[in-house]
């Protein structure tokens, strides 16, 4: 990679870990907050829906403007919008209606990353699977660090001081915008190697396997804290054995249980992207999610390790088909709307998937807890057909 690819990278790579860091703090907390605010787990998880949703609907939106105006811009304002959301959300603790809102904000402005983001790397960074696995690496680390200082904050000072501290990281994020000159901020579409394979076809089926693919995301993501806590208590028992001076509580230690998962599934963000340089995209891309399913369907009647082990190969999989995905959208579109398009795939992604946050509820009141992850299972298995309808429409694709 060349100077310009590592400096576009530095910014984004921020912008992706704080994107995910912001929507994974509440369902670390999920349980705190209930007993706080004196809801049911369903009820309380349901006020971060429409944070969820406007995360993932108002991706087009942000990706078209993009196309227009160039990424750094959009870039300030998400980090401007999040952290004013952020400290919003540490005052209206109290106030269901006002956290709500609160988060809502935070969804709206972290929605601005990807589409942004992600077009940049796919119209600028040299080798276009690489740079979309290393920024899904850092997009891993906040899957991991949300989960692990949220957890952390909670035990030490309480959900305020969460929200307190991701409004001061969205406000630092700026910092990182300074180093990047405007010459360096408009999106010069590079040319891709052999034959064109942009296809609206090929995109429209991609599009529906993505819906899938968020509705299962989401679904886990917001899932795996509070099933790390119901169901790992001799994980916490043996653990507040061996340290029995720290006090320690069931939420930091699933938290913590949490964190390392998702640290895991950075090597296989570098796995995905090593796949996607090498191989046919549609085949490493059907290949990741066929491994999802055994371990989606186990963990519905495991605990403690087993549960933590058939975990992390879910995560491993689920995380690490990212690059592959989005070197397939960067592959199946034109380059003057690339930015567009990623806000499509976010739209159904993130936007879609929010549904997996009433799905859950309706599964979780149905059935229990423990039907979510096979649940979560029976889409992994229409999106996997989906992927085969894409292969027969779509000829042979590599990264460059």
């Amino acid at each position: 990679m060349n100077d310009n690819d590592r400096t576009i990278l530095t910014v984004t790579c921020y912008g992706h870990f704080l994107s995910h860091f912001n929507m994974l703090v509440f369902p670390a907390i999920l349980l705190p907050l209930s007993g706080r605010l004196g809801l049911g787990m369903a009820d309380t998880l349901d006020l971060a829906f429409w944070m969820y949703l406007l995360f993932g609907l108002s991706a087009l939106p942000w990706g078209m403007l993009a196309d227009k105006i160039g990424p750094r811009p959009l870039l300030f304002l998400f980090y401007f919008g999040a952290g004013a959301c952020g400290l919003s959300a540490a005052m209206l603790v109290d106030s269901p209606v006002g956290f709500a809102l609160s988060l809502a904000g935070i969804g709206l402005f972290s929605g601005i990353y990807h589409p942004a983001g992600l077009g940049w790397i796919a119209c600028c960074v040299s080798k276009t699977s690489t740079g979309m696995a290393y920024n899904g690496m850092f997009g891993n680390i906040g899957l991991a660090m949300g989960p692990l200082l949220a957890g952390l904050f909670n035990w030490l000072w309480g959900p305020q001081a969460v929200y307190l501290f991701l409004g001061v990281l969205n406000f630092s994020g700026v910092i990182f915008l300074l180093k990047i000159n405007k010459s360096q901020c408009h999106t010069e579409h590079k040319k891709v190697s052999g034959e064109d394979t942009s296809s609206l076809k090929g995109f429209a089926i991609l599009l529906v396997c993505m819906m899938l693919g968020g509705i299962v995301y989401r679904g886990a993501t917001v899932t795996l804290p509070a099933l790390f806590e119901l169901r790992g208590a001799g994980i916490f028992s043996t653990l507040s054995q061996l340290f029995k001076g720290w006090n320690l509580s069931s939420n930091v230690v699933a938290t913590a249980i949490t964190s390392a998962l998702y640290l895991t599934g950075m090597l296989g963000q570098y796995a995905g992207g090593r796949a996607g340089e090498k191989f046919d995209l549609r085949y490493s891309y059907i290949f990741f999610h066929l491994m999802t399913l055994p371990a989606a369907f186990l963990i519905g009647i495991a605990t403690d390790v087993p549960l933590v082990l058939l975990a992390t190969v879910h995560s491993f999989f689920l995380l690490g088909m990212q690059p592959v995905e989005n070197t397939l959208v960067a592959r199946l579109t034109p380059p003057a709307l690339r930015s567009s398009a990623y806000g499509m795939k976010f739209v159904l992604t993130f936007g879609v998937g929010a549904l997996a946050v009433k799905i859950i509820k309706m599964v979780q009141h149905t059935w229990g807890v423990a039907a979510v992850f096979p649940s979560l299972g029976v889409v992994s298995l229409a999106l996997v057909a989906t992927i085969g309808v894409l292969i027969h429409f779509t000829p042979k694709m590599k990264s460059e």
